[in-house]
């Protein structure tokens, strides 16, 4: 029986997380519901492969009455016990762990950190740092050749977008009509000591890629479409992902699956399940926004529509003896 620990600190009750979105705020509600379904989506996926024992952190309520498979345990924060102490404290005793976790306040790498390479389910330290960060994820895009909003810079007179440099989604996203709006935004964040970015608004069709990446491999699992809007305010808000929403034969598939390989290629140390949004042009192709070195909500129902394991495919990619661990499940 091999143990995994599964965390995700929304809907584990994480005050610190909880008390920066605001506690039963729109922001918190919306993604509390998101933690909670690529949680679940996880665990589920775990649960097939035979050999597992799984540990999920949960609230107190949840605890005492949620009802779980008998090979899932769940675990609940000691008093004032924040993210990362609780999962420092169930990692040793765990032989993988999977975590998802926003970037914002470098929550994820703390987490990575915390757990170290051996039993950690996902991306480096390091490409959790580069990724992290919307600005040096560009630069290292930039440097491999791959189209970003900073292509569009220079004498770009159209809308601007500004969003904090390590957000998640569309959180504290904003759409300006004018690079002079923009400054403006980025002044008053500055005042108020947050870390922000302008970038110039690339019209498209907003998609994601689904990738499972391994130390030889980036594999492709789903093409996505993004839903997005805007509200009169300017602020950004994520309607959801339609997962394989982009068709085997559509004409775009084959440079998408270039894209893939080649952000996987310029970001070493993504590991696991990645995710790559972007804006399709019409003339220019495919602008990456940003790229999400964790689970997102594409995650959601993927193995169902794929009809295999998702889950298998990313614990077989993370060593060798957890290759081993997947084939011997039935799962190969």
């Amino acid at each position: 029986m091999r143990n995994i620990l599964v965390y995700e600190p929304l809907s584990a009750g994480d005050p610190v997380c909880t008390e920066a979105l605001g506690p039963g705020s729109p922001a918190q509600r919306e993604m509390l519901a998101a933690g909670l379904a690529m949680r679940d989506a996880i665990v589920a996926d775990l649960a097939r492969i035979s050999g597992t024992r799984i540990t999920v952190a949960v609230r107190e309520q949840e605890a005492r009455h949620a009802d779980w498979p008998v090979h899932v345990r769940t675990v609940t924060a000691l008093p004032e016990e924040d993210a990362v102490d609780l999962v420092r404290r169930q990692a040793t005793s765990h032989e993988l762990c999977w975590v998802v976790a926003p970037e914002c306040d470098g929550l994820l790498l703390r987490l990575a950190q915390a757990v170290g390479p051996q039993r950690w389910i996902g991306c480096s330290a390091e490409a959790i740092r580069v990724a992290g960060s919307k600005s040096a994820t560009c630069a290292a895009l930039q440097r491999a050749g791959i189209a970003t909003p900073l292509a569009f810079a220079q004498g770009h007179r159209g809308a601007w977008i500004v969003k904090p440099d390590d957000g998640a989604g569309c959180t504290e996203t904003r759409w300006h009509p004018s690079r002079a709006a923009a400054e403006a935004d980025l002044r008053q964040r500055a005042w108020a000591g947050q870390e922000a970015l302008a970038q110039p608004f690339v019209p498209g069709e907003p998609l994601s890629i689904s990738l499972v990446v391994g130390p030889d491999l980036a594999r492709p699992l789903a093409f996505n479409r993004q839903r997005l809007a805007r509200a009169n305010d300017g602020r950004l808000h994520d309607l959801g992902v339609q997962v394989a929403a982009v068709a085997p034969g559509d004409p775009r598939v084959p440079a998408l699956r270039a894209l893939a390989l080649k952000v996987a290629a310029a970001i070493p140390g993504l590991r696991g399940f990645v995710g790559i949004d972007l804006v399709w042009k019409e003339r220019e192709g495919p602008v990456v926004i940003e790229v999400n070195p964790r689970v997102t909500c594409a995650y959601v129902g993927l193995s169902a529509l794929l009809r295999r394991n998702v889950a298998a495919e990313i614990l077989g990619t993370h060593a060798p003896e957890a290759a081993r661990w997947v084939a011997s499940s039935g799962w190969a």
